[in-house]
């Protein structure tokens, strides 16, 4: 499908560019994040969270809010500071359960909508999150971090153990000894069904030893309940070879406890998202099919509750599902999917039928936290690069914008001319419109170039605010993390491109091999060839924007990355002399060293072939630490001390290498940070930092 890409062409319509004054670190920390929306039994309200961050105090509050499905004025529910998080009405629609740390710990609270404040539903020793209403109400599932085999208060008291021991010392007899940016404690999530009138809570897993929802970015679409409430489905992590094992898998387990059993033993591959249909016949889940491999694509699987056959009807789309809801008919399920540089939203028949008829939705931008009424309506956030997340809803039948876009376009996805619907549906919170209003947020352009072998490639480019096409500007070259990830038109929260473009920068954003939402073949063409077809098209990319647009000035630019983008900082610090300043934020400069003090085992070993023992002159020859010899541009390193996805000796290695070559650098390290900048006076420091490197470079 990708030869259907125009190549060298711009899309995007003449930008247009506000009256306002650039953005500053202050304005993107003062934006409300909006999320989490949803639907009345009923479907005519929606519930969200909108979080706030307290400069003074440098914590987060979040609040609850209601609004009307068909427009109107928003209500706040809450005003407890702190978490109010994770709202579900309840099946009858009179309260909602909801997450609150407000007593000191976090718990589930029912907030009646009748009147009156919200009361705790439970008291456990331990927090508990993501509570999901039984069909009945008459309990919820919940989860909650406890040591396998003891009770909550036993696990409390266990802490309190340890925290009062004398020696801090730990043996481990396993790997992962610590993931992300924590070490391990010996803790796993559970799930915990919970009485709705007395709080009881019953753990339905006890002896489960890995971790539901799968850690640490697993969350409530990781569970589900059955239409009957007799059963729960849930995903959770590989019960054996845990660091270099992608086999999550899909288990059903009676909600009043039992033995669970494993639905999806078959497939080698992660499975997620388990999703009962609206008969309760059938489970819907995200499945991968390549052991191993964290980016294979997220294809749809229907499983047959009575026989564990399970039918895929969406490979076809080539693109990887982020989420899904069913419709209330159960006739298709709706799907946010990574396609082109947006997340857009897809209906899927589940009728038989090959292939399965997929039919657009909603595109343009980033679309997520979907959610489908009992009348079959859609809520959303969405983003842009230049508009952070609000809250949307379709107001026409679904039916409307299906068709739409198929009279419209019967191309494929990828095509770059395909309808943009998102001015037909119905925009409903508009938080941060008055700080948007004020500012000058270019619109992200983009374009199409002939990169590696000819293959066609997209980018992105963001003009300064106040721009003036007399004039030259710096430009910014920013490489993606992943390697399997994409520069989405999003408002970005670390990587925001309207911030990086304020201080009078052009920003040039490429998708190279390797990205997502452009075909499996195109990410796939990254893996065992790092520093190949996916430099050649970076470099490419960079050549077709500044031979495109007459306002870059090519004799001053700096490539900034982070992640496999600080990895490829790195290597281009030792192959190419082309840009004025790098700045390098959790980089890998030694592949080898990289592997023993990682925990996710089974991507270096996809990535790479094998182990550094099985493979050590790959390892070896794609190691920019092996070219540190031709260090000659300025850098700026960055690394966080709780990074233990790319533990932060790279970053000092790069450093070392880069002073004993007396090439002019910095080191700039957070001991309480991880893989990414998270603390906002980090974040100001983080900006601050960086802003002051390209000045000194690009501007002097």
């Amino acid at each position: 499908m990708r030869c259907l890409l125009a190549v060298g062409v711009l899309v995007a319509t003449a930008p247009v560019f506000a009256a306002g004054r650039p953005m500053t670190i202050d304005d993107l920390l003062a934006v409300k994040g909006v999320s989490d929306p949803s639907f009345s039994p009923d479907g005519k309200q929606i519930v969200y969270v909108v979080t706030e961050l307290d400069r003074a105090t440098e914590k987060s509050t979040s609040s609850l809010w209601l609004v009307p499905a068909a427009g109107g004025e928003p209500r706040r529910l809450t005003t407890a500071p702190g978490v109010n998080n994770h709202p579900r009405f309840a099946p009858d629609g009179n309260s909602i359960a909801f997450v609150s740390n407000r007593g000191g710990s976090a718990q589930i609270w029912i907030l009646p909508l009748g009147g009156g404040e919200a009361k705790a539903l439970t008291t456990l020793a331990i927090d508990l999150g993501g509570p999901l209403w039984s069909p009945k109400g008459d309990r919820l599932v919940a989860t909650g971090e406890v040591y396998p085999g003891l009770s909550p208060a036993e696990t409390a008291a266990r802490d309190k153990e340890k925290e009062t021991a004398k020696s801090k010392a730990r043996a481990y007899d396993h790997l992962m000894v610590r993931h992300w940016n924590a070490w391990d404690e010996g803790k796993r999530s559970h799930l915990f069904v919970i009485d709705a009138t007395t709080g009881q809570a019953h753990d339905i897993t006890p002896q489960l030893t890995t971790n539901v929802p799968p850690a640490p970015f697993g969350g409530s679409s990781d569970y589900a309940w059955s239409p009957d409430g007799q059963e729960i489905a849930f995903s959770t992590e590989p019960a054996v070879n845990h660091a270099w094992s992608t086999n999550t898998d899909v288990w059903v387990v009676p909600a009043l406890g039992g033995a669970p059993k494993n639905i999806t033993a078959g497939n080698p591959g992660a499975d997620a998202q388990p999703l009962y249909s609206p008969d309760g016949r059938t489970i819907a889940v995200l499945s991968q099919s390549r052991a191993g491999f964290e980016s294979d694509l997220w294809v749809l699987r229907l499983i047959d509750r009575g026989t564990l056959a399970a039918r895929e009807i969406s490979r076809t789309l080539d693109r990887p599902i982020q989420s899904i809801a069913w419709h209330p008919q159960g006739d298709r399920v709706l799907a946010t999917i990574d396609d082109d540089g947006g997340v857009a939203i897809v209906a899927i028949s589940t009728a038989p039928g090959d292939p399965p008829r997929v039919d657009r939705v909603m595109n343009g931008g980033v679309h997520q936290g979907l959610v489908v009424s009992s009348q079959g309506k859609l809520a959303f956030t969405r983003t842009t690069a230049g508009r952070p997340a609000e809250l949307h809803a379709t107001n026409h039948p679904l039916e409307f914008y299906t068709a739409r876009n198929r009279s419209e376009s019967q191309a494929p996805l990828t095509r770059q001319n395909q309808p943009r619907v998102e001015s037909l549906d119905l925009p409903l919170t508009k938080h941060n419109d008055p700080l948007v209003d004020s500012l000058d947020l270019p619109r992200l352009e983009r374009f199409r170039f002939a990169g590696a072998d000819g293959d066609p490639v997209q980018g992105w480019l963001l003009r300064p605010p106040g721009f003036d096409p007399s004039r030259k500007y710096p430009v910014l070259f920013l490489i993606h993390g992943g390697p399997q990830g994409a520069w989405h038109d999003e408002w970005h929260g670390r990587w925001n491109y309207e911030l990086i473009a304020a201080p009078g920068y052009a920003v040039v954003a490429i998708n190279p091999r390797g990205s997502t939402g452009y075909g499996q073949k195109f990410t796939d063409q990254i893996s065992k060839d790092w520093t190949g077809k996916v430099y050649t098209d970076l470099m490419k990319g960079l050549d077709h924007a500044l031979g495109t647009y007459t306002f870059l000035d090519g004799t001053r630019v700096a490539a900034l990355g982070g992640s496999y983008g600080g990895f490829m900082v790195n290597w281009i610090a030792g192959h190419s002399d082309r840009f004025k300043a790098l700045v390098s934020h959790a980089g890998v400069f030694d592949l080898t060293s990289k592997y023993g003090s990682t925990e996710e085992l089974w991507f270096p070993e996809w990535e790479f072939g094998g182990t550094p023992w099985e493979q050590p002159e790959h390892y070896r020859e794609r190691s920019p630490s092996l070219f540190a010899g031709h260090f000659k541009t300025p850098t700026l390193v960055i690394h966080g001390a709780l990074d233990f996805r790319v533990p932060d000796a790279q970053g000092l290695g790069m450093f070392t290498a880069l002073k004993r070559r007396g090439v002019p650098s910095r080191y700039l390290w957070f001991p309480d940070e991880g893989h990414w900048i998270t603390r906002p006076a980090n974040r100001v420091k983080w900006w601050s930092e960086i802003f002051t490197w390209l000045d000194r470079w690009l501007k002097a």
